[in-house]
């Protein structure tokens, strides 16, 4: 059969089509949709009602002394605008966030990684949480529960998402919500390792909301044929209704950007568009930043340096050795769940929508601007080298309490001026010791790269152009009372 040439007008139309969602043959992503999410986006609103009460009542921490609300809070980006903040125990919200002064107000250390940010969690593509990814959705079916977690096989069924499995976890940590064993009934199941068992730390929780008139009607809403008596109520319901609250209200795709990839290209300005052609091409960000949410969900190994108290992670003996405080200080990252080598010092690849509000930067806060952590990113290990941690970044922890045994009795006492001065070198350790460093810049996969002073301000801009105008404010989510009556940070 004889071919007939294709007009031209009809062939440019057919290459434009063929570039459709790129730019210049940038390998842009397709605009997000209601499908991209969890119940198509609209989880069920009493559901969601639930969650939000719950995200904010302070009768889920273990001295009924903090929420989630506390460290993910909507005047911080859903973070707390620190580097690395203070858990239960703390009095405040965000940089004014404070230990007390009393035995029963002090704190035992600070938290070891930059509040997370939950922007889009509710998107489908998010299968693995927290930084290290310790809770991901079981691709094999090994545990009943659908979920790999540090609770194995103890994590209860009925979990909606992997957002409601990460729910899960903050209230039965230590540091975080749960309190000091000794403090609370919640604690002293976590102390003796109960979490998902009969009378564990969930079934405590759950015991707290059965016990509440107003709760037991909410959930009886959330959760109707299913919730008729107080006693059905269960902690995955709780967790269930938190990630509905915050899949619906911290959804983040009315960006600039959006905007940009939905066809209104005049919603970014000429600067913006230059970052976006570097960031999708020669500057490669979009190799670990992809998708629709920048981000691959992956580990990666960057030399981002580590401040603050670690995770207890390796054998390097220097800061025991040198301060007599019987503690290791490294985080290890990925390789805290997979025991791989080859996973040392990696992190996952952080969502960078609303990245502009969610400062400090860095798996533990270790930057304090967007333009140094692109800085970083052009040659990771000559600024791995060069950091130093700013002063005031991490706030003094005051005088630190700590848990001493006496026979079958535990106490709560102040740690000695020496071993205070040496623990509180804990937070600059790793930094500062060159053996240290150089593992972390061993692990490190990014090759340096060229980037000109303008190239570093176009890639900014651009980061600025992925915030959506409704994150910064977010003052209706915030409840003027709660179920327990107890105070609401706001």
């Amino acid at each position: 059969m004889k071919t007939q040439p294709i007009p031209i007008l009809t062939f440019v139309a057919v290459l434009f089509a063929g570039l459709a969602g790129t730019t210049q043959g940038l390998p842009l992503p397709a605009p997000v949709t209601n499908r991209d999410f969890h119940d198509n986006g609209k989880p069920a609103p009493a559901k969601v009602e639930l969650g939000r009460m719950l995200f904010f009542d302070k009768i889920l921490g273990g001295n009924k002394n903090i929420a989630c609300a506390t460290c993910h809070h909507p005047r911080h980006a859903t973070s707390d605008g620190t580097a690395l903040g203070f858990g239960e125990g703390a009095s405040g919200l965000g940089p004014k966030r404070h230990p007390g002064t009393t035995l029963a107000t002090a704190v035992p250390e600070r938290v070891p990684r930059n509040a997370t940010a939950l922007w889009n969690l509710g998107a489908r593509e998010y299968t693995r949480m927290f930084d290290d990814g310790r809770v991901e959705v079981d691709e094999h079916g090994f545990y009943e529960s659908g979920f790999v977690t540090p609770a194995r096989w103890k994590l209860p069924k009925g979990l909606d998402n992997v957002l409601a499995a990460q729910a899960m976890f903050p209230v039965s940590s230590p540091t975080e919500m749960a309190g000091q064993q000794g403090e609370n009934e919640i604690a002293d199941a976590r102390s003796l390792n109960n979490v998902g068992g009969h009378d564990g730390a969930w079934e405590r929780l759950a015991n707290r909301l059965q016990a509440i008139p107003e709760y037991v009607e909410l959930f009886r809403r959330a959760y109707p044929g299913k919730v008729e008596l107080a006693s059905d109520i269960t902690f995955v319901d709780a967790a269930n209704a938190i990630a509905a609250f915050e899949a619906t209200e911290f959804r983040a795709d009315k960006s600039p950007f959006d905007r940009y990839l939905r066809g209104d290209h005049k919603s970014l300005t000429a600067e913006q568009k230059a970052g976006m052609r570097l960031f999708y091409g020669r500057a490669r960000c979009a190799r670990c930043h992809s998708g629709k949410f920048q981000t691959d969900h992956e580990f990666h190994a960057i030399a981002m340096p580590q401040i603050g108290p670690g995770k207890k992670d390796g054998r390097d003996a220097s800061f025991w050795s040198k301060t007599g405080v019987q503690e290791f200080v490294e985080d290890h990252g990925r390789a805290r769940v997979t025991a791989r080598a080859k996973d040392l010092y990696a992190f996952r690849t952080p969502s960078l929508r609303n990245v502009e509000l969610t400062g400090p930067w860095g798996h533990d806060g270790a930057y304090t601007s967007l333009e140094a952590v692109v800085r970083h990113h052009a040659n990771p290990k000559a600024a791995l080298q060069r950091y130093r941690l700013p002063a005031g970044l991490l706030p003094e922890m005051g005088r630190v309490v700590e848990l001493t045994g006496n026979g079958d009795e535990l106490h709560h006492t102040w740690m000695s001026p020496t071993r205070a001065r040496g623990f509180a070198l804990r937070d600059g350790w790793v930094q500062s010791q060159a053996g240290l460093r150089s593992r972390i810049a061993k692990a490190n996969e990014l090759a340096p790269q060229r980037l000109s002073e303008r190239d570093i301000r176009r890639l900014t801009a651009f980061l600025f152009s992925l915030t959506d105008p409704r994150s910064r404010n977010l003052e209706a989510s915030i409840p003027r009372r709660v179920p327990s009556g107890l105070p609401v940070e706001d």
